[in-house]
């Protein structure tokens, strides 16, 4: 892990949440080390649990659009990639930042996010904690690419993601001793 400099910071990001099960958790091991993420979250698991979205919150973290069902939005419709986003601010609450499914996007998906207002956020470091890794795989590929000002993509809904809180136990303190700052995206 690189040392950081006084003021390094490192942008969290969680996608496909709420989750029931896993929000909760994130959330409370973020406040254990008084670090903020940004939550892109999915309109149907939002509908699910709008609790958790205020929840989200009321903790100091910021809520991005994830979309309505987390499709391909390239192979929508401009029409249907709107109404994605419009029925998930209909549950989150307006939000400033929008995460495409998958990461896939392009000109005219763009154009949908710009007439809504939103600014487009990818990521930098992606953990792959989506691809059943180990909680040590996790952590690792945080440590290893950690640099100041790099998103860090991982999720706390759409499926199991113990082995992601696992991750951040590991994480958390690790990053946070060493001097890194941990926030959401500055923004959104």
């Amino acid at each position: 892990m690189p040392v950081p400099e006084p003021g390094d910071v490192l942008y969290f990001s969680f996608d496909d949440g709420p989750s029931p099960t896993w929000t909760p958790r994130v959330l409370d091991l973020l406040g254990t080390y008084h670090a903020t993420a940004t939550f892109f979250q999915i309109g149907q698991e939002a509908a699910r649990a709008p609790d958790l979205v205020d929840q989200v919150r009321e903790r100091g973290h910021s809520v991005g659009n994830h979309t309505w069902s987390h499709p391909d939005l390239t192979t929508l419709s401009s029409e249907d990639v709107r109404e994605q986003l419009t029925r998930t601010h209909d549950v989150i609450g307006l939000a400033r930042c929008v995460r495409p499914p998958m990461g896939v996007t392009n000109a005219s998906v763009q154009e949908v996010f710009t007439d809504l207002g939103l600014t487009e956020q990818l990521w930098d470091i992606d953990t792959r904690d989506w691809d059943h890794r180990s909680a040590q795989e996790i952590a690792s590929a945080v440590l290893s690419q950690a640099r100041s000002g790099a998103v860090v993509l991982m999720h706390d809904g759409g499926g199991d993601r113990s082995q992601t809180v696992e991750a951040l136990t590991e994480l958390l303190p690790r990053l946070t001793e060493a001097g890194w700052q941990i926030r959401g995206i500055p923004g959104c």
